[in-house]
């Protein structure tokens, strides 16, 4: 075989490989969520917080919470505790502030046996919540 022949054939097939591994780093963290999976999910942690019903404000706080993270994980975000994920999609974050003020506020739920929230708090965060879900392209 033509010495030349080869040499293109090696050249092809190293090219090819590095645009594979191009292609599935560019790939990794931009996986495609299902909008109207999370979309119906994140109506019905807003039904079901009710002006008239203090029990449900923690409650739709904790949800929404859940489904952001459930989204960073489903992205392909690493990190060990949401926090983590969330400090490592910094970029993806268009107030990246209020998303930690929501964040912080499940915290408080979470974590503080007496903690006492208002609806117009509850309906802050969820808000918050909102806007991250819409950053991811979950919503």
């Amino acid at each position: 075989m033509d010495s030349g022949l080869i040499f293109l054939f090696a050249v092809v097939i190293v090219l090819s490989a590095l645009l594979l591994f191009y292609v599935t780093l560019s790939q990794k963290g931009s996986t495609r969520l299902d909008v109207d999976k999370y979309r119906k999910r994140f109506i019905a942690i807003e039904r079901q917080l009710n002006k008239n019903d203090a029990n449900t404000y923690q409650l739709a706080v904790l949800n929404a919470d859940k489904l952001l993270d459930f989204a960073l994980k489903e992205k392909g975000v690493k990190g060990e505790t949401m926090g983590d994920r969330m400090k490592a999609s910094k970029e993806m974050w268009s107030n990246a502030n209020s998303i930690w003020s929501a964040h912080k506020l499940r915290n408080t739920i979470a974590h503080e046996p007496d903690a006492k929230i208002s609806y117009d708090d509850a309906r802050r965060a969820l808000a918050n919540f909102k806007t991250g879900l819409r950053d991811l392209g979950a919503i």
